[in-house]
């Protein structure tokens, strides 16, 4: 029987669950993107969500699941949320069972904490690695209740064939060569984070999810109810994104604009909290393959269109993103030929 590898890119340091926390006493404007006849039928529409908003809904009608044939059926999403839901109900101490170690930032917990000081966001999150499964935690996996772990795989599966879908239009808009974009993703690491942002009695002290931008190319969010709160920066304001029922709200992250030479923007987002309703919603991450080089696409650079990203290997690029504090799009400013020390391939 084939064995896993384990792949380790970074830790967090252990915080109490925000969620027990709670329990004590004490366009809106959005450039969206709808599936109607086919998938992005409108594909002219597409180059000026990625390059202006850097994120588009991806609604499924349920008269055209079929059309579409993105295989995300709306039973697969019921039960999703069903389990998700009973998922960030099990009593605290079945959850202790599955939180972060501290050499490893997958589990129950939270991502980014690098300092006892610093002030935490207001939630809870699981994140795991989902695919390829030769790196996957398959004794984290296995903890997990049965009927989420069999949501999940399946989720896992339809999601990447969802994200490959979106990737190969955006690759199709930039002129980029496809081949490259395949080989780029095909085996990618895919993870997954559920989010549970409890009622918070203070919310204009606190916040879900602090501003940032994602490391990876391709984020599918799928909220979980339709409690508002992720906002994106758009133009020095931020603008609230309302959920759609049954659709995908699709990020555009720091890879895609590394990839795109800064075509495509990654876009800073954040997640605010209130006092009356609880958030949920699970994040599926779309990143380059671990042994990959990550930089501007070779067929998208010349003499008159030089790099303005080093190019780095993928396996250093997350390390290096997960040791550090969560802080807009600092580290793609990092990655910057113009901010850095030229490339280190």
């Amino acid at each position: 029987m084939e064995s896993n590898t384990e792949v380790n890119l970074g830790k967090s340091i252990i915080v109490p669950s925000v969620q027990e926390l709670s329990k004590e006493p004490i366009i809106s404007i959005q450039a969206r993107l709808d599936v109607e006849d086919c998938m992005f039928s409108e594909l002219d529409r597409l180059p000026s969500a990625c390059k202006d908003w850097g994120f588009f809904q991806v609604c499924m009608v349920l008269s055209c699941l079929n059309v579409v044939n993105h295989g995300v059926s709306t039973s697969l999403l019921e039960e999703i949320r069903t389990q998700i839901e009973s998922f960030f109900k099990l009593p605290y101490e079945e959850k202790k069972k599955l939180w972060q170690q501290p050499n490893h930032q997958e589990g129950f917990g939270q991502l980014f904490v690098v300092s006892d000081e610093q002030k935490l966001d207001w939630s809870d999150m699981f994140f795991i690695t989902t695919r390829p499964h030769d790196i996957r935690r398959d004794d984290l996996f296995d903890k997990l209740p049965t009927k989420l772990r069999g949501a999940l795989e399946t989720y896992s599966i339809e999601g990447k064939k969802l994200a490959m879908t979106i990737l190969g239009y955006m690759a199709k808009a930039l002129k980029m060569d496809a081949e490259e974009m395949r080989e780029l993703f095909n085996d990618g690491v895919q993870t997954l984070r559920m989010n549970y942002y409890p009622c918070c009695p203070e919310p204009d002290k606190a916040i879900g999810i602090t501003p940032h931008s994602d490391a990876d190319a391709l984020t599918v969010v799928f909220q979980l109810n339709e409690t508002e709160g992720l906002q994106i920066r758009k133009e020095g304001r931020w603008v609230p994104v309302k959920p759609l029922p049954n659709a995908f709200i699709v990020n555009i992250g720091d890879i895609m604009e590394i990839v795109s030479n800064g075509i495509y923007r990654s876009i800073k987002h954040r997640a605010t909290v209130n006092s009356t309703k609880e958030k949920l919603s699970i994040a599926t991450f779309n990143s380059s393959n671990l042994d990959s080089e990550l930089g501007p696409a070779p067929s998208l650079i010349g003499p008159d269109n030089p790099a303005n990203f080093r190019r780095v290997p993928s396996e250093n690029y997350f390390k290096e993103f997960f040791a550090r504090k969560l802080n807009g799009k600092s580290y793609l400013d990092f990655m910057r030929i113009e901010n850095g020390e030229g490339n280190t391939s």
